[in-house]
Formats: C-alpha cells, sequence, structure tokens
C-alpha cells in the first residue's frame, strides 16, 4: 500500500482560526496537521496575550496546530516563543512567505527574501536561544526566483525541521500561475525535508504533482480545499455522493454561523467574515458566481440565512433528482 501523504492545512488569515479549523476536521477531516495564521509583533510588548488565544491547547485538540510568527526582531520572537512553550508547543514556524505589501514594506514576511544576510543573522542569534523547533514557510522570492535559489544553500547550515514552499513569488500575491519546476530547483540546493504548496485545486493536479515530485509526502493546501472542502478526503482515495455533501456542507454552515455568531461582535462582523469565507466556499457549489453574487449583495444576518436556506434546500432538492435518475426502475 503507497504511504498515504502528510497534509497541512495552510494558513489563511482571516478564515483559518481556531473556530474554523476544529469545525472543519469534524465535519470534513482529512489534514493532518494545520499551520495558524501568523502572531502581528507589536511594537510595545513582546507579545499581547490576548493574541494567543487562538492557540490555546485545550481550544485545538480536533486539529494539530503550529503556530507562526511574522517577526523579524529577536527579543519579541523569543519572548513570543517562551510563552508557546509554556503553552505545550514544540514546534513554530517563521512566515517568510507572506505578500502582503503593508508586511512586505517592513521587510517582513516574503519582504525579508531580498536580504539573506539578515535571515541568516536573526537566525544565528534566535536558534541558540529558541526554545521549540523551526520551520519555515516561504514563497520563491519576493521579485524573482533566485533570491530562494540563493538562500537555500545558506539554510542548509541551520536545523531547521522543514521549509514550507508556496510557488509564486511574493509580487504576484495569489494571482497568475505557479512555478513547479522552480520547486524542482529548490529540491536539489536543500537538505532540509521540502513541503510543496500552491494551487492544489483538485485531484488531477495532486496526481501530476504526486508524479513530478515522488519524494515529497508533505503537501500542503489552502484555497483550494476551501473551494472544494471535500477535496482533500479524495486524495486520500474518499468520495463522497451529492446528495452527502448538501448534508455536509450544511452542517459544517450551522455550526460555523453558530459559533462566529457567539464570538464576533455584531451583525457587520459576521456576514464580513462568513462572506470571506462563501468567497471561496462557493466554488464548491452548482451556480457558483449566481450563488457568491447573492451572498454579496446580504447586509442583514436574515437576508443572508434566507440566501443561505433557499440554496441548500435548492442542493438538496437537485442532489435527491440525481439519485433518482440514477437508481433502476
Amino acid at each position: 500500500m503507497a504511504e498515504q501523504p502528510f497534509l497541512y492545512l495552510a494558513p489563511i488569515r482571516g478564515i483559518t482560526d481556531c473556530l474554523f479549523r476544529n469545525l472543519w476536521q469534524q465535519h470534513f477531516g482529512g489534514f493532518d496537521q494545520a499551520v495558524a495564521p501568523f502572531i502581528n509583533p507589536q511594537p510595545h510588548s513582546p507579545f499581547d496575550p490576548a493574541q494567543l488565544r487562538d492557540l490555546q491547547p485545550d481550544a485545538n485538540k480536533s486539529l494539530p496546530v503550529v503556530p507562526q510568527f511574522l517577526h523579524s526582531e529577536p527579543e519579541g520572537l523569543i519572548a513570543l516563543a517562551q510563552r508557546l512553550h509554556d503553552l505545550g508547543y514544540t514546534h513554530i514556524n517563521w512566515n517568510l512567505g507572506c505578500p502582503a505589501p503593508m508586511v512586505t514594506r517592513k521587510r517582513r514576511g516574503s519582504g525579508l527574501l531580498p536580504y539573506p544576510d539578515t535571515i541568516c543573522s536573526l537566525l544565528d542569534q534566535i536558534l541558540p536561544k529558541l526554545p521549540l523547533q523551526l520551520s519555515i514557510k516561504t514563497r520563491l522570492g519576493l521579485n524573482h526566483q533566485d533570491e530562494l535559489l540563493a538562500l537555500l544553500p545558506r539554510l542548509n547550515d541551520y536545523p531547521l525541521t522543514e521549509i514550507i514552499i508556496h510557488t509564486r513569488l511574493g509580487k504576484q500575491l495569489y494571482k497568475g500561475s505557479t512555478d513547479p519546476e522552480s520547486f524542482g530547483h529548490c529540491l536539489q540546493l536543500s537538505r532540509h525535508p521540502l513541503v510543496y504548496n500552491g494551487d492544489i485545486i483538485d485531484t488531477g493536479t495532486w496526481r501530476r504533482l504526486q508524479r513530478q515530485f515522488p519524494t515529497i509526502q508533505r503537501w500542503m493546501i489552502g484555497r483550494g480545499a476551501l473551494a472544494d472542502p471535500f477535496l482533500v478526503k479524495a486524495i486520500r482515495g474518499e468520495q463522497f455522493n451529492a446528495e452527502q455533501r448538501v448534508v455536509m456542507l450544511q452542517a459544517f454552515h450551522r455550526d460555523l454561523y453558530a459559533g462566529y455568531r457567539q464570538s464576533l461582535a455584531g451583525p457587520s462582523h459576521l456576514l464580513g467574515r462568513m462572506k470571506h469565507i462563501w468567497f471561496y466556499l462557493a466554488a464548491s457549489c452548482p451556480g457558483q458566481q449566481k450563488l457568491w453574487k447573492k451572498i454579496k449583495k446580504t447586509n442583514t444576518e436574515e437576508h443572508y440565512l434566507e440566501v443561505i436556506n433557499m440554496t441548500f434546500a435548492s442542493f438538496a432538492e437537485a442532489a435527491t433528482r440525481t439519485i433518482l435518475d440514477k437508481t433502476p426502475q
């Protein structure tokens, strides 16, 4: 039997928080671990305890999680790492991949990739004091692939657990094509285990990448899973019929909506969060463009729930017709 891949849920800021991760695993499953959205460094304190609320161990029992930091200065990072160690964490991830302009302008995320000396200097300062194992999540570069290709051989000197590579440049944000060929070049330059990340959107793409990189056993999936919640199980060989999919999506939405209704501050925040999620999730539904437009136009909870309930009722009716059509007469 072929070895099962190790699948990470990618960090997606504003979506893959603790509630989302737990409910995802409960309703869809398939992931082995998640990397949490990064903790943003604070200018006036080593860390803000409120930022660790999403990482409390008692709230993360459904899916193991790896905390992620965005710091580019050692003092605050060491303080944060010690606090996470006190919570029981053994592994932390450094975000060298965030492409947001407000981040890259501060030489954080992928904005640090053109400065390999700075990266290595920080590693030299923190690793002797770091109470956790360290991995890195990065991109191929900020402006061109040569940036990561130049950095990887230097990273061989450091005791990293793995390097997760999103196969785009920072300047691409999430647009344009990924570049698997450059990932192949990275494999030749790094002695660390590498994790592939970037536009795994269906099983065909997954199989093609698996054939291209047969030595890779660890993969990260983000937006592809949000657009198709059944993708991760499909990669593992498990399929669901149309009726099962409707029931699972409806139950997931019910629990997610109820959870955010309790935890978020008011209807505007609630609808904003749900619309952010449906921006991706609508892709898994029939008539996705029309559905997204309807959801986008809602401005009250009542209107939103009316659209959602009518949508699921329509899906359920269509799924029932499909099953009846396939039933031998």
